[in-house]
């Protein structure tokens, strides 16, 4: 099925609101499930509005709640009051930029939040404004410590944005895992199976089965520096803002148990009151015409962008499965 932003957004926040999710929520929520559709991470996108909606309607996540911000000079502290992440974590950036232009560098910590979809997305907002940025989330445990069989830590993304002279921010955009769980679970809806270097079963074996997947454990991207990265995640995203480690927190992938409560952490930085934005902007530059030099290099996020293109022009594809299922929790 082929469906306009618009159409795939609208539907999406129909499905949630019936969910019990307010009409505010819905829509910031369904806004940005849409923006990963549109960039061509489906694993972030429309999939999620089923689990979303049922963890709504049980409870686990507060579809009404309104996020609650505290300050001490430069950190900004939301508390996302078991609600959506997105909420919460776009009226803590909006705060902290303001900051970062104050004392140069500002820093954001969630906590009591839910998946905050794609890390790069909030970034590449900062550096649209000029500014550099970096952000982490952890999730539920699905990676073992390096060694280790028993998962602890989440996949826990990690984005880095700079704004650039006149052309898209540059956004890298990853997980500590091999791929984005979400990958798997989108594998696990649509019946597919996985390519066997993504995941570990419960008996810590590859496997190509997404369900046996889901009840194992993912691979670690660089086996012992990606365990090393979750870790590092684990410490700044739930540690330092008291939310739930990845082991502590109950499923995304499921109505079941209490609000998984995770957490995550941002870092600002206005290169203006470093070496200077235009020192910054013409290094960056320098570099980034070194790296295309060969004809085979590209930057991080080109394809994310080629994606964005041909969706603002020609719509998305969605899932006939995934759009039935939206359609019907829309109540169409």
């Amino acid at each position: 099925m082929k469906l306009t932003l618009e159409e795939a957004k609208a539907l999406a926040a129909a499905a949630l609101k019936t969910a019990d999710v307010s009409a505010e929520n819905a829509e910031v929520v369904a806004d940005a499930l849409v923006a990963a559709e549109r960039d061509g991470l489906a694993s972030h996108g429309l999939s999620r509005v089923a689990y979303y909606a049922d963890q709504a309607r049980a409870g686990k996540v507060d579809g009404r709640a309104r996020p609650s911000l505290s300050e001490n000079a430069a950190v900004v502290m939301v508390d996302a009051r078991h609600g959506f992440a997105y909420p919460g974590v776009a009226a803590g950036l909006a705060r902290a930029e303001t900051l970062a232009r104050e004392y140069g560098l500002a820093a954001v910590g969630v906590t009591n939040s839910h998946h905050f979809g794609v890390a790069g997305h909030p970034v590449e907002r900062i550096a649209e404004a000029g500014l550099i940025g970096i952000a982490m989330g952890n999730a539920p445990a699905s990676i073992a410590p390096w060694g280790g069989k028993r998962p602890l830590y989440g996949t826990d993304p990690i984005a880095f944005s700079a704004p650039r002279l006149q052309r898209s921010p540059l956004v890298i955009d990853l997980s500590v895992s091999r791929v984005a769980r979400g990958k798997v679970m989108l594998a696990a809806r649509t019946g597919e199976a996985i390519p066997d270097n993504w995941a570990l079963d419960a008996e810590g074996r590859p496997t190509t089965d997404p369900q046996a997947a889901l009840a194992g454990s993912m691979v670690p991207m660089g086996e012992a520096k990606g365990a090393a990265l979750a870790l590092m995640v684990e410490i700044l995203s739930a540690g330092l803002t008291g939310a739930n480690f990845g082991y502590e927190a109950s499923s995304l992938f499921d109505a079941e148990g209490p609000p998984t409560d995770i957490g995550q952490f941002f870092l600002i930085l206005d290169p203006s009151r470093f070496a200077g934005r235009e020192v910054f902007l013409e290094r960056i530059e320098a570099l980034f015409a070194r790296m295309l030099e060969e004809p085979d290099v590209r930057l991080p996020g080109s394809r994310r962008l080629a994606a964005r293109e041909k969706s603002l022009r020609e719509g998305i594809e969605v899932d006939d499965a995934i759009y039935e299922d939206l359609l019907a929790r829309a109540g169409g």
